[in-house]
This record gives C-alpha cells, structure tokens and sequence, in this order.
C-alpha cells in the first residue's frame, strides 16, 4: 500500500513537472515568436514530446495562451515586489523595473500583448485589468515614497499620476502610433520614463535623475 502512494505522488509530481515545463516552453516560444506564429506542434517539437502529451494538460492553445501569460503576469509581479523592496529611491526603482519587464518579455519584440489584444481578446481583457491593478498600487506607492523623500514635488496628485502613467506605459505600444520600423520599444519605454519623470522631480530629484541617465549612457 505504501509502494502504491509513493507510485501515485511520483506520477502526480511528474505530471506537474510536466504542466510547468510545457508552460515554460511555451513561454519562451511566444515572446520571441508571438502568440499567433506558434503552434501545438511547434512546442511539442521543441520539448521532444508528443502533441497528445500537451493536450492531456491542456485542452486547447487558448488554455495555454491563458496559463503562459497569467504564470507571466505572476512572475514579473513577483519580481517588482522584489524591486520595490530593495530600491534605493522611486526613480531608480522605475528603471529597474522597466529593465525587469523588458528582459522577461525579451524587449518585446515580437509584441505580445498587441498579438494578445488582436488574437485573444478575452485574455487581453483580463490581463489588462490585472496590470492596471498591480501598476496603480506599485506606482502609488513609489510616488508617496518620493514626495516623503523629497524627490517629487509634494503636491502631486498620487493617484492621478499614478493613472496616467499605466495609460502612457499601454499607449506606447500602440504601434498605429508608434511603428516598429521607427520607434523600438526600448527606446519608447526609456523616453516615457524621462519624460514621466522630469514632469513630477524636484530640484533634488532632477539631479539624481540626470546623473542617473548620464551614468547608464556613459
């Protein structure tokens, strides 16, 4: 009896191993080739496995669409968390997370969420909501660190500033106004940082933040 438990929790911590390698796969095949470009087939060949074995833990790709950006959004929450924590001030604090962001979704090049929004508007939908409520409680809470540390003006609207700043982040990577061919998205994602930024500094936050911006060109 005891063998056969030992058997059935083998079998069930492969079968999640399994589940997360799938995930994981997926994941990396997506944000560099995006949602729509890869197939059931295209995983299963990447991981050496059969098509049937991905279906047994996923009914569809919508599922999976659904558990790789759900299992992402989780991810990079976790690390801002881990951010927030040790950061030096709210205006480095905004780079390194920019740099977080962007290295998990690999500079966005093959642009995940407006692939999302166009093939899985459903997903989009959710995500979207779940990204405004981790972003407007983040940024609040960078923005009262800075008024509090004198590195922002202290009459700011925090929750409004808070608002247009997840609103800016979305309409950079609307690429009906900002084509690829001209705009990357590193580049968009710098600029509006600055530019959200040099608008709310003081004279004692404008200086860190020039020095800042020197030291990561230099």
């Amino acid at each position: 009896m005891e063998t056969f438990f030992v058997f059935k929790v083998s079998i069930s911590i492969f079968a999640r191993n399994m589940r997360e390698n799938i995930i994981h796969k997926a994941a990396d095949l997506f944000i560099t080739l995006g949602f729509k470009s890869v197939t059931m087939d295209d995983i299963a060949k990447e991981m050496g496995i059969s098509k049937k074995t991905i279906y047994v833990h996923f009914s569809n790709k919508t599922k999976l669409v659904e558990a790789v950006t759900f299992g992402l959004f989780e991810t990079i929450c976790d690390g801002i968390d881990g951010i927030c924590d040790e950061s030096n001030n709210p205006i480095e604090e905004l780079y390194d997370i920019k740099m977080f962001v962007m290295h998990h979704l690999k500079n966005e090049k093959s642009s995940p969420q407006f692939q999302l929004k166009k093939y899985y508007p459903q997903i989009y939908d959710v995500l979207k909501q779940k990204q405004f409520g981790k972003m407007h409680e983040s940024v609040k809470e960078s923005l009262q660190k800075g008024v509090n540390t004198t590195l922002f003006r202290p009459k700011i609207n925090v929750d409004f500033i808070s608002r247009m700043y997840f609103n800016g982040m979305t309409g950079i990577k609307d690429h009906s106004i900002f084509p690829q061919e001209t705009y990357t998205m590193d580049y968009l994602m710098e600029s509006y940082l600055e530019y959200h930024l040099r608008a709310i500094v003081t004279e004692k936050g404008l200086q860190i933040l020039n020095k800042f911006i020197t030291s990561n060109q230099s």
